[in-house]
């Protein structure tokens, strides 16, 4: 992201990662979504990438939109998915940067180009994402720990003093739930600046919590 974890306030479907650059609109590929349809939107917005951009991208972040938020009456549902990726060519004298932003609701789908780089997020191409949006959803429902008032979550892999997993990020500004995508442990700070065991809630994998 262009900025820290604050981002997370003002997420939307319209979000953009870049600072005083043009866009340009493209065809997005044409989605059914359903209840939980967050990986299934990924898995078609890489083919999409690969398809038009080649297998040299990057992909930094899914944003989630949830109906509901957090600490009403939430069951996970979804209101839209945006995904950002990244594409780098060489050119003669340099490299020309292009993020590419992928929006999608279930009554539209759209992606905006920006002439621009994207910042304070590892790609997340080679990382195993073993725990789904509704994984981590139903694991920081079960935890005894006050929900944020956010409608958002948010797929990442934070660059920071240490390195660590994608997290599923649900919260605002104030308070976040970090769930690891791959181990399932569950914090209330960020893992990529956090002493060790800061903030954990649960060391135990998902599965395996009382």
């Amino acid at each position: 992201m262009l900025m820290s974890v604050a981002l997370l306030a003002v997420v939307t479907l319209t979000l953009s990662g870049c600072k005083g650059c043009k866009s340009e609109k493209k065809e997005a590929p044409v989605l059914v979504q359903d209840k939980y349809a967050v990986e299934n939107v990924v898995s078609t917005d890489k083919q999409y990438m690969f398809v038009n951009y080649g297998g040299d991208y990057r992909w930094y972040e899914t944003c989630v939109l949830l109906k509901d938020y957090l600490d009403e009456d939430c069951n996970g549902d979804i209101a839209g998915v945006l995904n950002i990726f990244q594409v780098v060519k060489e050119e003669e004298g340099g490299a020309d940067c292009h993020v590419i932003m992928m929006s999608h609701t279930p009554k539209s789908d759209s992606v905006e180009v920006k002439h621009d780089f994207w910042i304070e997020d590892c790609p997340m191409n080679n990382d195993a994402i073993k725990i789904t949006y509704k994984q981590a959803f139903d694991a920081i429902m079960r935890a005894n720990y006050p929900k944020p008032h956010s409608r958002h979550c948010i797929l990442r892999k934070p660059l920071g003093i240490k390195d660590c997993n994608p997290q599923w990020v649900f919260g605002n500004t104030e308070e976040q739930i970090w769930v690891d995508a791959v181990t399932g442990d569950l914090a209330t700070s960020n893992p990529a600046f956090a002493p060790d065991n800061d903030g954990a809630i649960t060391g135990k994998p998902l599965g395996e919590w009382p």
